[in-house]
């Protein structure tokens, strides 16, 4: 054998011996369909989809499986991203960390006054995480990203509007691809980073069961994209979901924010998850 014909060989094993990596959704997973769960879609004035991933028994319950792998802009349920990228980078030292107002008013009004990391992701302060995002900048970010494998990885449109009007997508299934890996240690921040974003994300804690989340809102020339990611975790066992509704321009009925929360529960209520 040739001295190159030897090095081509060893090159081919060196890259062969490391697999592509794989996540839970190249494999197949059970599946279960609600359609009866729809209703509570309809009674908001929405369309839209539930879908549930339970990694104890590795099956999916869905409601509109057809949105699955449908991608939307993620909207501020990036900021659970944002915070781990804008944690690991230093540019924000923990989550008590103030970014004081540009004295801009916006609305809603809550966002016109300093806000620390936890505040600023409890309101889902847009201003805080754009001016964080541009603290970043695009190089960092776009390494991150990739590195987390998060959506399509494309944030082009702007270092602080991607993820609202800019190219950045996700689906469904990767919210839940996301969360899982959040949840199990498994995206490439550091342990206090991951808890730290893990402490910010926690909506409510009961006796029966932890629930960590967090919200989305975009407007486009479709209409309104609403998002509700999140886990329950019970008994130890977690369970991860994603909502995501939808309006078409002009009809985009009152209570649109309010919808994507309370039809969450609602189904996460139907299948026992939350009491």
């Amino acid at each position: 054998m040739s001295p190159l014909t030897l090095l081509t060989a060893m090159m081919f094993l060196v890259c062969t011996a490391v697999p592509r990596a794989t996540h839970r959704l190249d494999r197949q997973s059970q599946t279960t369909e609600r359609p009866d769960l729809a209703k509570w879609f309809y009674q908001r004035g929405v369309t839209g989809s539930f879908s549930l991933y339970d990694p104890r028994h590795d099956r999916y319950i869905l409601v509109n499986p057809n949105q699955l792998h449908e991608a939307f802009s993620p909207a501020s349920t990036f900021k659970i991203c944002n915070s781990l990228i804008g944690l690991e980078t230093g540019v924000i030292a923990d989550t008590s960390f103030v970014i004081p107002w540009d004295g801009q008013e916006r609305t809603p009004t809550v966002w016109n006054q300093d806000h620390s990391l936890r505040s600023a992701f409890q309101v889902s302060c847009v201003p805080y995480y754009q001016e964080l995002a541009r603290r970043v900048g695009t190089q960092q970010m776009q390494r991150w990203i990739d590195a987390a494998q998060y959506g399509n990885q494309n944030i082009q449109g702007g270092i602080d509007r991607f993820w609202l009007t800019g190219a950045l997508r996700i689906t469904p299934a990767q919210q839940l691809d996301f969360l899982q890996r959040l949840y199990e240690n498994r995206l490439p921040f550091s342990p206090r980073t991951l808890a730290l974003v893990k402490g910010i994300m926690l909506v409510e804690a009961t006796d029966a069961y932890t629930l960590r989340a967090k919200t989305g809102w975009s407007n486009g020339p479709a209409g309104d994209v609403g998002w509700y990611v999140g886990y329950v975790e019970q008994g130890g066992t977690p369970y991860y979901f994603a909502t995501c509704i939808q309006a078409p321009t002009g009809a985009t009925p009152d209570g649109f924010g309010q919808a994507r929360i309370d039809i969450s529960r609602q189904m996460l209520k139907e299948l026992d998850i939350l009491h």
